[in-house]
């Protein structure tokens, strides 16, 4: 078998990040078997500098022909100030359009032995969090139609409109429902249904696609009351799924509360093709270059990959099990210290990991 893997470093920290979670993919092809092919392709401010723009269609064509496309970051002040439409992040946007990813998964995973890191209660803490949020990537307030800004009755009025068709809503309700099969088998639907239209509907969607899922327990839940509900209770949730505006919100707040956004990874995805993974830290080009970045991310983001895409759940767990040994050995990278630790760089993270890799 034989895997074919876009690297897109990206900027900031990015490329140091990729590097470790390449060499610890490698290693776990060792130990598994698998035959790996690489290429590396330009996204972001990268690419700006290189060809004057965020998304050269050259990454489109090698992330198309890719089985799974891994990211390391995107973004800094260097191209803050260049026209909104050449920006880094437009990069992003136009990569997951092209790829047609519709559907992004956010695990916020507190490891027990990063409990001291967790912003909530140390009772809430201890009950653990093991949450999947799904997000529905492509609709919504962020991309529905029309939206802008006009003069009404003299003054600047700017309009966004919430759209989203049945089939938008069925398919990231069975991504949702997918997902919730693998794990506990509990999925929550977040909405307003209670003001919104567009939420009823999403409402009633979510209740015919479960149907077609009768092992998986489906309960509802009102946006404002899960905002609440991930600091008071994060422990009731196994998946959340939702639409785009509120997954954004809620996906941001999950991953704070378990303490450091240097520990968490992300896939975007499609109906078919390759899938994106990411960690969802930026690209601190403040420690960019100096070894201090925390891997852990992109590592994790591998794992996803191998299990989401790639269908390798042996090797993603082992991948996995392998970070967890590192940080019960008591290895930290900075933004994870904690007394009596040790401290580590980017670099020996990485390769504490990747020594760790075993069936």
């Amino acid at each position: 078998m034989k895997l074919n893997i876009c690297l897109i470093p990206g900027d900031g920290i990015g490329p140091e990040v990729m590097v470790q979670a390449v060499a610890v993919l490698e290693k776990t092809a060792q130990v598994f078997g698998f035959d790996l092919a690489t290429t590396t392709a330009l996204l972001g401010g990268a690419a700006i500098d290189a060809t004057g723009g965020p998304l050269p269609q050259a990454t489109i064509d090698a992330c198309k022909v890719s089985d799974a496309v891994l990211l390391g970051a995107v973004g800094g002040p260097k191209w803050d100030n260049l026209e909104k439409s050449i920006r880094p992040e437009r990069g992003l946007l136009g990569i997951r359009k092209a790829l047609g990813l519709f559907a992004n998964l956010r695990p916020a995973t507190l490891f027990e032995e990063l409990q001291h890191a967790c912003l909530l209660r140390a009772d809430i803490a201890a009950q653990g969090i093991d949450v999947l949020i799904v997000r529905e990537l492509t609709g919504g307030a962020y991309f529905g139609e029309p939206k802008g800004e006009e003069v009404r009755g003299g003054e600047r009025v700017a309009f966004n409109n919430m759209i989203y068709a049945e089939h938008e809503i069925e398919r990231i309700a069975r991504v949702g429902f997918e997902a919730a099969q693998r794990r506990g088998k509990r999925l929550c639907s977040v909405d307003k249904a209670n003001v919104l239209d567009v939420s009823q509907l999403w409402r009633e969607v979510v209740i015919r696609v479960s149907r077609d899922y009768p092992d998986v327990e489906l309960s509802h839940m009102y946006v404002d009351n899960a905002a609440m509900q991930l600091v008071r209770a994060p422990s009731q949730f196994d998946v959340i799924v939702t639409e785009n505006l509120f997954g954004d919100i809620l996906s941001d707040e999950a991953s704070v509360i378990t303490g450091s956004i240097g520990m968490l990874p992300s896939a975007s995805l499609g109906a078919s093709g390759p899938g994106l993974y990411e960690p969802i830290h930026g690209s601190a080009p403040d420690i960019a270059g100096k070894d201090l970045a925390n891997p852990l991310a992109t590592i994790l983001s591998v794992a996803m990959m191998l299990r989401h895409s790639l269908n390798m759940p042996e090797a993603a767990q082992a991948i996995e099990n392998a970070v967890k040994g590192v940080l019960k050995a008591g290895y930290r990278t900075g933004d994870i210290m904690q007394d009596g630790a040790t401290r580590v760089g980017c670099k020996e993270m990485g390769r504490l990991v990747a020594e760790r890799i075993a069936k």
